[in-house]
């Protein structure tokens, strides 16, 4: 994102690793159970190769799931940006924010993650949201500052 003359980043990040480990869960044991039928019906030696490969398989998908979505706060406006052969941008300005709510589940406290929610003005059909932040209290300050600011500028 090119930042305009005067615009400060308060805040980036990528969705957390803890955000995405019930993904590295599910595929951690179907890793285990895909290995164990090669075992039993091919060898014991393809059946750890099958491990070793689908569970580096399933690490750089969840990597890439997570790093292909950034979120940031700057002094001007927020903004996401998914995917990667594919973007898809979103972005709005800092003024045009209204309301600013966090959502954890149980799990979620646990694992110190959650979901920022953002409303903004005049957008109801749009959903503008930071889904499985590290710290969601971390994000709520850096917008809290970057209005502020944006309001004393």
């Amino acid at each position: 994102m090119d930042l305009h003359p005067g615009e400060d980043v308060v805040f980036e990040g990528h969705p957390s690793w803890r955000a995405v480990l019930s993904f590295y869960i599910t595929g951690t044991v179907a890793v285990v159970v895909i290995a164990v039928i090669v075992a039993l019906v091919v060898s014991v030696v393809a059946g750890v190769l099958a491990a070793i490969v689908l569970f580096a398989l399933t690490v750089a998908v969840g990597l890439v799931k997570r790093m292909s979505t950034t979120y940031m706060v700057t002094s001007q406006r927020l903004y996401i940006r998914r995917g990667i052969f594919s973007k898809a941008e979103q972005q709005t300005r800092i003024d045009r924010v209204q309301n600013v709510n966090t959502r954890q589940s149980l799990l979620q406290r646990v694992l110190s993650v959650g979901t920022v929610d953002f409303d903004t003005a005049g957008t109801d059909d749009s959903e503008f949201r930071f889904v499985g932040i590290a710290d969601p209290g971390r994000v709520v300050g850096a917008v809290d500052r970057a209005q502020r600011e944006a309001a004393e500028g």
